[in-house]
């Protein structure tokens, strides 16, 4: 039977941490469904707007070649996307692996046979240091 995956992020500024998430997913399933953030949920979240504009991170996302289908991420609701979507495995970056929100998440999913699969966060590279390092420029 075909295995599902999904996982989701702002994508912002591309590098090597985001192909590694998406690499290491796709090992993981037979197809691959990514979520990729609007900017006005990457606003009202994180109060930041992305440097690189929704349509043009959908369209990187996309061309990567262990991607299968991207679809817009515009709330939280994981639930919801499962309604939409179907998977059978979510993966997610083990900086949220065993706080109260994700533990929730793990056991609401259980019921539905929905498989939770931490990877580790790039430490070393992220966005949020790009973005640092632009500024500077």
């Amino acid at each position: 039977m075909k295995k599902i995956g999904y996982t989701t992020g702002v994508f912002d500024l591309f590098h090597i941490g985001h192909l590694n998430v998406l690499k290491r997913a796709r090992l993981e399933c037979d197809y691959l469904i990514v979520g990729v953030t609007s900017d006005e949920l990457s606003m009202s979240a994180k109060n930041k707007k992305p440097v690189i504009p929704f349509q043009e991170r959908m369209e990187i996302v996309e061309a990567i070649k262990f991607v299968d289908e991207v679809v817009p991420q515009v709330n939280y609701d994981k639930l919801e996307a499962w309604n939409n979507l179907r998977f059978d495995r979510m993966f997610v970056g083990d900086d949220w692996k065993g706080t109260d929100k994700w533990n929730q998440i793990e056991n609401e999913f259980a019921e539905f046979g929905v498989e939770i699969l931490y990877f580790p966060y790039t430490s070393h590279t992220s966005s949020t240091i790009l973005r640092e390092v632009l500024s500077k420029i």
